[in-house]
């Protein structure tokens, strides 16, 4: 049976998950950013502990280095997205983030060895020319802003890549898991050094924030162990 559909259905209901996410985000942007790191990791990371200990799934994995790096590399680009939400629109944020299946699949070519054809080649530089009208069309868009959602696509390319590396051989709630551990305690470090008390209300949103981010990394990682990173990549679009 092809994985292609299995794969393209998991990766729209995690686009699905990340879109609540995400505006509960923008509705909490004048909390630091560290501080929503650490909420939106800390309740994912509840559940995935929970999980895998009731199915006694050994949570720390095989293949440590990678999954730390996917953690790092995950980590990162969060911190950057949540904090371009201070200078940019969240309609924006989002579209200039999915220039990363861009990068993905350039990434996915040279070092993954994966081939690509003249169309697939086509398609992403309109892609990219895409990106470049919503910075020119877009005022509210600063250049710190911009850079940091680039930045932000760019390590979200690399976490795609390293999850394709890691493939079918690591249960995905164990990558979620290292995932979260270490934005947990990204968040955690900054946010010692910037907290701001939150309201009963924002608190009941930020630990959601946990709950739709679950669900979207848990989907995303199924979809990128079943099939081509640079092929499944384009459909967070």
């Amino acid at each position: 049976m092809n994985p292609y559909p299995r794969a393209i259905a998991f990766m729209l209901w995690s686009v699905l998950s990340f879109t609540i996410m995400n505006l509960l985000l923008k509705y909490l942007v004048d909390y630091p950013t560290f501080e929503l790191v650490f909420f939106r990791s800390i309740g994912t990371l509840v559940l995935t502990t929970s999980i895998l200990t009731v199915q006694k799934v050994p949570m720390w994995g095989k293949h440590r280095y990678l999954l730390v790096a996917r953690g790092l590399s995950g980590a990162t680009s969060m911190v950057l997205f949540f904090a371009s939400l201070n200078y940019i629109s969240l309609g924006s944020a989002v579209s200039l983030r999915y220039v990363a299946p861009i990068f993905t699949a350039v990434i996915a070519v040279l070092f993954l060895k994966e081939k690509m054809s003249p169309l697939q080649w086509l398609f992403l530089l309109l892609s990219f020319s895409g990106v470049l009208l919503v910075k020119g069309f877009d005022p509210s868009i600063g250049y710190f802003g911009f850079i940091l959602i680039l930045l932000c696509a760019a390590f979200s390319a690399l976490l795609s890549i390293i999850m394709s590396k890691i493939g079918t051989r690591e249960h995905p709630l164990v990558v979620v898991h290292y995932f979260m551990l270490i934005a947990t305690l990204v968040g955690l470090g900054g946010m010692l050094l910037d907290y701001v008390p939150p309201k009963a209300e924002d608190l009941l949103w930020m630990l959601s924030l946990g709950i739709f981010g679950f669900f979207g990394q848990y989907f995303m990682t199924k979809a990128f162990q079943i099939y081509n990173a640079h092929l499944v990549a384009p459909f967070k679009y």
